[in-house]
C-alpha cells in the first residue's frame, strides 16, 4: 500500500515536474532563438481530414513519422505508444492490448470503443461494435506516419473518439519508389519478414505492402503468426483524383492469462502459463479485410467536394478463459458507409468545412461452453451451464452531419467553432430463448442462469457534440491555442444486448467527455515542442455494478500537463522527450459489488500518474545508435486504492548499419537491464488476488534489408 511519506513525495515530484515541463515549453525555445532558423513546415491531416500546417492546428496532435516508424520497428503496438505524450498501450499475452490515452488504462463493460481507430482516416470497425485489441488489425509496421489526438476530437469525428483517436496513414502512390525487403529474427524463435513496393510518381501509381511474424512466445505455450497487408492505387484523370484502398490482417495466437500471487511477475512464475496448467489451451483467431475508394473531383468551383466510400469485414473466434467455464466466443461485422466532406472560403479568409457520414452494419455474436462446469463453487457451477449463452444479430444504421468554421479575427488570431449530431439505431434480433434459462429452456438454480437474454428490441441514440477554439500565430515558428472538445460514445452492442443475471434492458446513456486545454508549439529547423494543459470531465461511464448490472453513471475527471520535444543537438546528436503528468480520479461514490467499491476522490486504478520516456541518439553518417529510457509510474491496482504497482523503468537500444545505399541492418535490444516487471497489475476484488501480465524479459533482434529506387 503506498504510505503516507510515499504519497508526499509523490506530491513533491508532481510540483516539481510540471514547472520543468512548462519551462521546457515556454523558455527552451526562447534560449535557442538567436540560431533560430525558418521552420520546415510539418503537415498533419487527421484534425480536418485533410493536409494542414501542425502550427495552424487548434488542440494538441502528436505525429510519428515514416523514419521513426522505421526505427522504432515495433513488434507490438504498445512501443509506438511509448513515444506520444499520455499514451500507454498495455501489453497483454502476444498481440492482445489494452489502451489508455488522457485515462486510466480502460478494462471490462465500457473499455472499448472510448478510442477511435483510423486507416487513412476511415473508422476500421463500424460504430457499436469495438474490440478492446483492434489495434492488432492494422498494418502499422508498413504506415507512413501515425498521429494521435489525445481526448475527444472535433465535430469532424463522431462516436467512439471519446478518450483519443489513432490515424494510421499508409504511403501515398508515388510518393517513395522502389522496392524494400526485410527480413528479421529474433528471442523467442521471433521471425518476421516484409515488403514495400512503390511504382513511382506516374499518373497511374501505386504501392503495396505486406509483412509476416511469428513469435514462439516468451511465456510456456504461447506464441503468434500473423500477416497484415495493403494495397494501394491514386489516379490522376482529367477530371479528378481516384484512389483505392485494400488492407487486411489474419492472425493466429495461442494465449495466456494472468499469473497470480503477490510479485509473481518477479520470479520464474512469470513464464508460465496457469491456463494451459489447468488443462486449458487459450487461442484467438482473427480476421479482418477493408475495401476503400476515394473521389476528389477537380470541380473548379466554389466547394471543394471529396467522396469516399467503404466496405469492412472482420471476424474473430477466441476462448474466454478470464471466465468460469471458459466458453467460446464467434464475432463479425460487415459494414459499408460514406464519407462526404466540403471546403470552401467565405467572408475574408473564412473556411468553412461541412460534412456527411453515414454506415450500415449487420454483426452477430455466438457465445457457447462446451464443457460442464464443475469447480469448488457450487453457485458458479449452477448459473454458467454448459451449452449455448448467446447466440443474437444486430443490424445497425448511422448517420451523422457536421460543419466546422474557421475565422480569423486579426493577423495572428483565428477562432474555429464546430457542430456535430449524430444519429445511431440499433435492431437487435435474439436467436435463443429470451431470459436467463438453459439453451433447452431449464432453469438454472440460485435464481436463474447468469446469462441473460434480452427480447428483441430497437435501441436509437442522439448526440450532439460541440468544439470552439481559439488559435493565436505568435510567429512564424511559435502557436498558442485553447480547444473545448466534448465527445462522446454510444453504448456498444456488447453492453445492450450481453446482459447478466436479472437486467431485460440495459437502460444505459451515451458517454460524455467534456475537455479543455491549452498549448503550445514550436518549431525550427531541428527544434520542435509541444506542451499542453487539459482538464476533462467524464459522465455516464459504463460500469458492472454489484447486481451484475451494465450501468451508466460513472463519472470521474482527468487533468494534467503533456509535453513531446525533438531536439537537434548538433548535426550528429538528438535527443526526444515525450511525457505526461496527470491525475485520474473516480467523480462518484458506488458499490460495484465482488468486493469493488469505488470512493469519490479515490484514485482511478491502473491509472499511472506519470509515464514518460527519452531517447538519446547519435548518426554516425552510416547509421545511427539510440538508447531509449521508459518510466511507468506507480498506480494502484484497486478502485478501493488499498494495493498498488511499484512501475518500473526500462532502457531499449537500437543500432542500425547501412553500409550502401541499397543494404541495411539492425540491432534492437528491449529491455535491456533484464528488469522483471509487469505490463499490467490487478488485484482481483473478490479474492484479493494479485495478478500479473508479466513483462518480457531481455529479447534481442537482428534485422537485414535491402532496398531499391
Amino acid at each position: 500500500m503506498i504510505n503516507r511519506n510515499r504519497r508526499m513525495r509523490r506530491t513533491v515530484m508532481r510540483f516539481a515536474y510540471l514547472p520543468i515541463c512548462i519551462a521546457a515549453g515556454f523558455e527552451i525555445p526562447l534560449l535557442a532563438a538567436a540560431e533560430s532558423t525558418p521552420p520546415t513546415e510539418t503537415m498533419v491531416v487527421t484534425a480536418s481530414r485533410g493536409a494542414s500546417p501542425e502550427l495552424d492546428t487548434v488542440g494538441n496532435i502528436a505525429r510519428l513519422g515514416g523514419d521513426e516508424i522505421r526505427s522504432v520497428n515495433s513488434v507490438h503496438p504498445h512501443e509506438l505508444g511509448i513515444r506520444v505524450p499520455g499514451v500507454w498501450i498495455g501489453r497483454n499475452g502476444g498481440q492482445e492490448h489494452l489502451t489508455a490515452i488522457r485515462s486510466p488504462v480502460l478494462t471490462g463493460p465500457g473499455s472499448c470503443g472510448a478510442f477511435l481507430i483510423l486507416e487513412d482516416s476511415i473508422p476500421t470497425r463500424p460504430t457499436g461494435y469495438c474490440n478492446v485489441n483492434q489495434l492488432f488489425e492494422v498494418p502499422t509496421e508498413l504506415a507512413a506516419s501515425v498521429e494521435v489526438i489525445r481526448g475527444p476530437a472535433n465535430a469532424l469525428y463522431g462516436s467512439n473518439g471519446l478518450h483519443g483517436t489513432i490515424n494510421t496513414l499508409l504511403p501515398v502512390p508515388g510518393s517513395e519508389p522502389g522496392t524494400e525487403v526485410r527480413l528479421e529474427t529474433g528471442s523467442n524463435d521471433y521471425r518476421r519478414a516484409r515488403i514495400l513496393f512503390d511504382s513511382g510518381a506516374s499518373d497511374n501509381a501505386y504501392t503495396a505492402g505486406l509483412v509476416y511474424d511469428r513469435d514462439g512466445g516468451f511465456r510456456a505455450d504461447t506464441g503468434y503468426n500473423q500477416a497484415k497487408f495493403f494495397g494501394k492505387n491514386l489516379r490522376e484523370l482529367e477530371s479528378g483524383e481516384l484512389e483505392w484502398l485494400v488492407s487486411g490482417s489474419w492472425l493466429n495466437q495461442d494465449s495466456a492469462g494472468f499469473i497470480t500471487g503477490e510479485n509473481a511477475y518477479k520470479g520464474s512464475d512469470r513464464f508460465r502459463n496457469e491456463n494451459v496448467e489447468e488443462g486449458v489451451f487459450p487461442y484467438r483467431d482473427a480476421y479482418s479485410l477493408r475495401f476503400a475508394t476515394t473521389w476528389t473531383p477537380d470541380t473548379g468551383a466554389v466547394w471543394a467536394p471529396e467522396y469516399r466510400f467503404y466496405l469492412h469485414n472482420s471476424q474473430m473466434k477466441f476462448l474466454q478463459f478470464f471466465l468460469p467455464g471458459i466458453p467460446r466466443e464467434k464475432n463479425g461485422q460487415t459494414s459499408g458507409g460514406f464519407m462526404f466532406i466540403a471546403r470552401r472560403d467565405v467572408g475574408d479568409d473564412s473556411r468553412l468545412t461541412v460534412g456527411i457520414d453515414t454506415e450500415v452494419s449487420d454483426g452477430y455474436l455466438d457465445e457457447f461452453q462446451a464443457d460442464v462446469l464443475d469447480g469448488p463453487s457450487a453457485f458458479l457451477n449452477a448459473t454458467r451451464p454448459q451449452g449455448q449463452h448467446y447466440d443474437y444479430d444486430v443490424n445497425s444504421y448511422m448517420t451523422a452531419g457536421y460543419a466546422n468554421l474557421t475565422v480569423p479575427v486579426s493577423e495572428q488570431v483565428e477562432i474555429q467553432a464546430g457542430l456535430r449530431a449524430e444519429f445511431m439505431r440499433y435492431h437487435y434480433d435474439n436467436k435463443m430463448l429470451d431470459g436467463n434459462s438453459r439453451d433447452d429452456g431449464t432453469l438454472c438454480g440460485f435464481g436463474g442462469c447468469i446469462y441473460n437474454r434480452p427480447e428483441d428490441r430497437d435501441d436509437n441514440f442522439f448526440n450532439v457534440s460541440p468544439n470552439f477554439g481559439v488559435l493565436y500565430r505568435k510567429s512564424d515558428e511559435t502557436s498558442l491555442f485553447f480547444n473545448y472538445a466534448s465527445g462522446f460514445r454510444v453504448p456498444q452492442a456488447t453492453e445492450l444486448y450481453r446482459l447478466q443475471r436479472g437486467q431485460d434492458v440495459a437502460d444505459i446513456d451515451s458517454e460524455r467527455l467534456n475537455s479543455l486545454e491549452f498549448g503550445m508549439r514550436h518549431a525550427r529547423e531541428g527544434f520542435s515542442i509541444e506542451t499542453v494543459l487539459f482538464y476533462m470531465r467524464k459522465s455516464d461511464f459504463i460500469f458492472r455494478d454489484s447486481e451484475g448490472f451494465n450501468v451508466s453513471n460513472g463519472k470521474s475527471k482527468h487533468f494534467g500537463v503533456e509535453t513531446n520535444l525533438n531536439w537537434q543537438l548538433s548535426d550528429q546528436v538528438y535527443l526526444g522527450f515525450t511525457g505526461s503528468l496527470a491525475d485520474h480520479k473516480y467523480d462518484f461514490s458506488r458499490d460495484a459489488g465482488l468486493g469493488e467499491v469505488i470512493t469519490k476522490g479515490n484514485e482511478v486504478d491502473t491509472a499511472p500518474d506519470t509515464l514518460f520516456s527519452v531517447q538519446l541518439g547519435y548518426d554516425y553518417g552510416d547509421g545511427m545508435a539510440e538508447i531509449e529510457f521508459v518510466h511507468n509510474d506507480e498506480y494502484y491496482m484497486d478502485a478501493a486504492n488499498t494495493e498498488d504497482y511499484n512501475g518500473h523503468n526500462l532502457l531499449n537500444l537500437r543500432v542500425s548499419y547501412e553500409p550502401t545505399n541499397d543494404w541495411f541492418a539492425a540491432l534492437r535490444v528491449n529491455n535491456l537491464t533484464d528488469e522483471k516487471y509487469a505490463d499490467r497489475a490487478d488485484l482481483f476484488s473478490t479474492t484479493d488476488e494479485f495478478r500479473y501480465w508479466p513483462g518480457r524479459k531481455r529479447e534481442y533482434y537482428v534485422e537485414f534489408g535491402w532496398r531499391t529506387e
